[in-house]
């Protein structure tokens, strides 16, 4: 049995993959903490202390890409790379989920 075809990454720079991946790592946590999602008040506890690290890298991705002259996020591109990555269901996960049907 062969792995599935993903489609391609679209090119991108080191830093813009970077911030891509820093990111996600944010949204993840975010998903673990989210109050209408959780189960229980240590994995959020854990979640929200893993955050201040992954938002402190995100940072870095970004403050690199400033300092390296790419002034511009190019929006298209990067969420083309959010898909391929899994981004919509890991956004999906930081809202609130619809209501039950009455």
């Amino acid at each position: 049995m062969q792995p599935p075809d993903f489609p391609p990454l679209p090119a991108l720079t080191r830093a813009e993959g970077e911030f891509i991946d820093h990111y996600l790592e944010v949204l993840d946590q975010l998903g673990r903490i989210n109050p209408a999602r959780g189960s229980d008040t240590y994995g959020a506890l854990r979640a929200a202390q893993a955050l201040v690290s992954r938002a402190g890298d995100l940072r870095d991705a970004l403050a690199l890409m400033h300092e390296r002259g790419e002034a511009r996020i190019h929006a298209a591109t990067l969420a083309r790379a959010l898909r391929v990555l899994d981004g919509e269901r890991r956004a999906g996960r930081v809202t609130v989920p619809p209501a039950p049907a009455s």
